[in-house]
């Protein structure tokens, strides 16, 4: 390995590379960890990509994956960098050490994005701040959409996922070189990010890869088969093509990535309409992961961290002005929540008695973000005392609405919270000890597995990170978790039901909901 100051070159498996020394981290950028998904690898699990000659720049990020722009509504809040070209399965590395000695913790970043938008090129996600201070960090391209989740009769299952595995195995077998240590590995990812990290932290053939694991703003979870297969019919209805891998491989891809969009518009985590996401395969996800990690041994030795944002809620519905549609449909709304969460009348009502003050569009939120996020990460929690570390954001944007929302974390968890793509989601005059606090956090659990608070026991400690100094409650809101433990739940009805029984009327609202809204474009 050669490492002046000006052009460090590290060799990987498939070649040298030659990165850049910025504010005194080496970054090497767009390192290709597979083969390009594209021609005859489209729709396929990732192949490892063609060895090169010489020495690789990578000095720039490379080409993220086909994805749709974010909507008119959404687009003022969320940066999505565009890097065009094939070579997409690519991924990033910031080290203070590049070189083999240095035996240093190493975080691997998985960005959120509904599975669908997003990338690692997002300059909030900065990895030079945890090189700073001691950690190797990888940001991860992965397929999206159709092409990393669709659900073919002639294709395998979760492509995507599969990309995450083909680069967390690349880290395990390079990353030394880079001045990691391949023992010390944490997986960690927000919202979409934090379910794949939660299905790979499960799968089988991680076992030994993953040391520890952060999971922000989404449990281990699957979607259902058939809502995920109502997507490509519905692609593949609009496009007049049959529903197969190799029809949707023959499509241009700008005009696959518009009919996704526009089939995708009501895929809001609230609305619950169909959306891609990872399914159980038999292989890559044997079994719904939460059941396997709290009820079949899973990763039993990796610690976790795991958080939340007070009110996630609200980047679902400030933007376009869903929120207030909601409360004008006042218990039409709230009947379309208790089927999005399966829910009886006994969960509303509790969460009216404990927010009497809340308007509808606060209660339907909180619903569905609690049933989606806290509660399953509380389950997560619950069967692995002493292991695991829980936190909650709540520290609330400078810009009208909204309040602690999903994805506001970010700035602070890499203390980025000065960049103009952070400002857009907080506003100006974030805190920047809030920022410090919040990424020494992450640091020291990278670094030793503790995080700085108490691990979860039978006074389910969590860490508030709000306005002030960082503090310890002992079952912050848990009232609400409690409902969901106590209260029976209301099954899904079959499709085909005649909307009679409690639950089909539910399912009925729900439905009604969603084309009430029909015209947002998420």
């Amino acid at each position: 390995m050669t490492a002046d100051r000006t052009d460090p070159v590290v060799r990987t498996p498939h070649g040298a590379v030659r990165g850049r020394y910025e504010r005194g981290i080496a970054v090497f950028r767009g390192i290709p960890y597979a083969a390009p998904p594209f021609g005859p690898l489209r729709f396929r699990p990732p192949r490892p990509p063609e060895p090169w000659d010489g020495v690789r720049d990578a000095g720039a990020f490379g080409p993220t994956a086909p994805k749709p722009p974010y909507s008119e509504a959404f687009a003022p809040y969320l940066s999505d960098p565009v890097v065009a070209g094939d070579d997409c399965l690519n991924l990033n590395v910031w080290t203070p050490e590049p070189g083999p000695g240095a035996r240093l913790p190493v975080l691997v970043w998985l960005h959120g994005g509904a599975l669908t938008r997003g990338s690692s090129a997002v300059p909030v996600y900065d990895g030079s701040t945890f090189a700073r201070d001691g950690v190797v960090c990888v940001s991860v391209n992965y397929r999206l959409g159709v092409e990393g989740y669709g659900l073919f009769p002639d294709a395998p299952p979760n492509p995507g996922l599969r990309d995450q595995l083909a680069a967390l195995r690349w880290v395990h077998e390079t990353i030394e070189a880079f001045g990691g240590d391949p023992g010390r590995i944490t997986l960690c990812g927000q919202s979409a990010g934090a379910i794949s990290a939660g299905a790979l932290l499960a799968a089988p053939q991680t076992q030994g890869l993953i040391r520890r694991a952060v999971l922000q703003s989404g449990p281990p979870e699957v979607s259902d088969r058939d809502k995920v297969r109502r997507m490509v019919r519905r692609m593949a209805a609009r496009l007049k093509i049959p529903a197969t891998a190799e029809a949707f491989a023959a499509v241009d891809r700008d005009l696959l990535l518009r009919t996704q969009a526009e089939v995708g518009r009501l895929s809001s985590p609230v609305l619950g309409g169909p959306a891609f996401g990872i399914v159980v395969d038999g292989d890559l996800v044997p079994r719904d992961p939460l059941k396997a990690l709290t009820e079949g041994g899973a990763a039993r030795g990796v610690e976790l961290l795991m958080g939340w944002t007070r009110d996630e809620y609200r980047l679902w519905l400030v933007p376009g002005g869903l929120l207030e549609r909601i409360d004008r449909l006042g218990a039409f709304a709230l009947a379309g929540a208790m089927a999005r969460c399966h829910a009886g009348h006994e969960v509303p009502r509790g969460y009216r008695a404990l927010h009497p003050d809340a308007g509808t569009a606060e209660i339907v939120g909180q619903m569905v973000t609690d049933h989606l996020l806290r509660v399953p990460l509380h389950r997560l929690a619950d069967a692995r005392p002493g292991t695991a570390y829980l936190y909650e954001f709540g520290w609330p944007s400078r810009l009208p609405g909204l309040g602690a929302c999903h994805a506001l974390e970010l700035g602070f968890v890499f203390d980025t919270g000065d960049l103009p793509e952070a400002k857009r989601l907080a506003g100006e005059g974030a805190p920047q000890e809030l920022c410090e606090a919040m990424h020494a956090a992450w640091v020291r659990f990278v670094t030793s597995g503790d995080p700085g608070w108490p691990a979860w026991d039978a006074t389910h400690p969590v860490r508030i990170f709000d306005e002030g100094v960082p503090r310890t409650a002992h079952g912050p809101r848990d009232a609400e978790v409690d409902l969901w433990a106590t209260a029976p739940a209301v099954p899904e009805p079959p499709r085909t039901a005649v909307p009679r029984a409690p639950g089909a009327e539910l399912a009925a609202a729900m439905r009604r909901l969603r084309r009430s809204v029909s015209t947002l474009r998420h």
